[in-house]
């Protein structure tokens, strides 16, 4: 097996480096032999800079074309790719450089923080890197990695500490890019609508290497809106996006049926998406929505089959050549019991950055590796979330996920969206709150009454918050430490 992943996705364009990669709607295509090129002379600019095989490169810039160009030189020169998100402060940036420890950090021009190692910008043609890309020769030569090689590193969002870098390797990324791109059907005639960040898995991994893989063609948006996404589904055949977008798109009177009827695939994931979404994005296009699961440690870890049945509220089977379990404790659940998912596979992240402790924390001494999250798997291996392991709540002594009780109140009339958070309670310890999102008459005592006969007691939300939305990151997932620390005090004259 080809050990550098960069050799891998070139390979894959060989008979078809004349057709479009990067297509923008209000901007130039790049085709297939265009990107490389470019990837090459920012490879040429990385090793004018200074850079040396296995150096870390910081990425912090908006979404471009340049930007996929600059990823794969990274791999093609065999140095670690490192991407931020672009509206990163400056004390977080500073975090992340001094975590790191890049030899070059590369920003927008636009972005005016002082940055305390060699830095370089790009986006433009008058941006530095840009200048001096365009000025070389194109690298060609590809550096032999070992497959177990740091290929790209992705902090993890922090929600419980400081973010950690997740060393991701070309073995793992190659495994997870082949098995997505068998499982859901790529091939050379489609079309992938882009509107996702990519600074994440999501984004850069799970969609452009699905997509390279077939030299498919990529509609690529600046970003998501409901009306560049509109127009530009007619052309495509399969879209990625996050519930938030697909909750947005079935709210406008212009995505319909008709719109849809060509699209082969639509996938959902980084964030949960309920029943209610489903039926909905259902209901107005007549397709359903492919729910997959993944995290930054991991890649995509199951899905729902491309063919066969898709069931709302549950993420699919493991993929090919990945091994998933259920435990509690040292103990594996047997199906339909509930505990902590645990998976191992080549796919899987060789550790957190400089984190050894919390890395040998992380995984059992038999390699599966720990996810966090809170799971039960039906007879057939159909995985279903219940949540993370640090958002389960402790009230009275009783342990409470708070997915079963969102499922229940997100399939009631009233309500649009919920989330189910812990907070202090004088006597409880923890009580159950529920945030969410009202359509129509919202009555608390018909929403308790309709609980009743599907939750116990102890598991009913002590307070209904209102809010207009519930805050998110970038792609889309609730923050509920957010929640958490807002209404710390809401309980605490009671």
């Amino acid at each position: 097996m080809e050990d550098n992943l960069f050799q891998v996705l070139r390979e894959r364009s060989t008979d078809r480096l004349s057709e479009v990669f990067l297509s923008e709607p209000e901007g130039r295509s790049l085709t297939y032999s265009e990107c490389f090129r470019m990837s090459g002379q920012y490879a040429q600019a990385l090793q004018e800079c200074g850079v040396q095989e296995g150096d870390r490169v910081l990425v912090k810039v908006p979404k471009s074309t340049d930007a996929v160009a600059l990823y794969l030189a990274c791999l093609q020169f065999g140095v670690i790719y490192v991407p931020l998100n672009p509206l990163s402060t400056p004390d977080e940036t500073n975090y992340f450089i001094t975590d790191a420890e890049p030899s070059l950090v590369v920003c927008s021009d636009e972005d005016t923080m002082k940055i305390p190692v060699r830095s370089e910008t790009i986006g433009k043609e008058s941006s530095s890197l840009n200048k001096l890309a365009s000025s070389l020769p194109a690298l060609d030569i590809v550096t032999k990695r070992a497959n177990s090689d740091v290929a790209a590193m992705l902090y993890t969002s922090g929600t419980t500490g400081k973010p950690k870098g997740a060393m991701l390797t070309h073995r793992g990324l190659i495994e997870n890019a082949r098995a997505l791109h068998e499982i859901w059907g790529f091939r050379s005639n489609d079309v992938l609508l882009h509107c996702l960040p990519i600074f994440h898995v999501h984004g850069l991994f799970v969609a452009l290497h699905c997509a390279m893989l077939s030299a498919a063609e990529v509609i690529f948006l600046q970003k998501f809106t409901v009306s560049s996404v509109i127009d530009a589904l007619p052309k495509a055949t399969v879209m990625m996006g996050v519930p938030t977008h697909y909750v947005r798109l079935t709210e406008d009177k212009n995505f319909d049926h008709a719109l849809c009827h060509h699209m082969r695939l639509f996938t959902s994931g980084s964030a949960p998406m309920s029943q209610h979404v489903h039926k909905a994005f259902n209901d107005v296009t007549g397709q359903q929505i492919l729910e997959r699961y993944g995290m930054t440690e991991a890649g995509i870890i199951t899905s729902n089959p491309l063919a066969g049945e898709r069931i709302a509220g549950t993420v699919g089977f493991a993929l090919p050549s990945m091994d998933l379990r259920i435990t509690k404790g040292n103990t594996l659940c047997a199906s339909g019991e509930t505990g902590t998912v645990e998976i191992r596979g080549d796919h899987l992240f060789s550790g957190y950055w400089r984190q050894a402790d919390q890395t040998a924390e992380s995984f059992r001494d038999d390699g599966f590796f720990i996810t966090g999250d809170i799971g039960s798997l039906d007879t057939q291996g159909r995985l279903s979330l219940e949540g993370r392991v640090h958002d389960m709540i402790i009230s009275g002594g009783e342990n409470i996920y708070p997915k079963e009780i969102e499922l229940r109140l997100d399939a009631l009339e009233s309500i649009k969206e919920s989330a189910i958070v812990g907070l202090p309670h004088p006597d409880l310890g923890e009580a159950v709150t529920a945030f969410i999102i009202t359509e129509g008459i919202f009555s608390e005592a018909k929403v308790r009454d309709r609980l009743t006969a599907h939750i116990a007691s102890f598991k009913q939300p002590k307070k209904y918050v209102t809010v207009d939305a519930l805050p998110r990151n970038s792609m889309g997932k609730i923050q509920k430490n957010r929640l958490r620390e807002e209404y710390s005090s809401l309980f605490s004259s009671h």
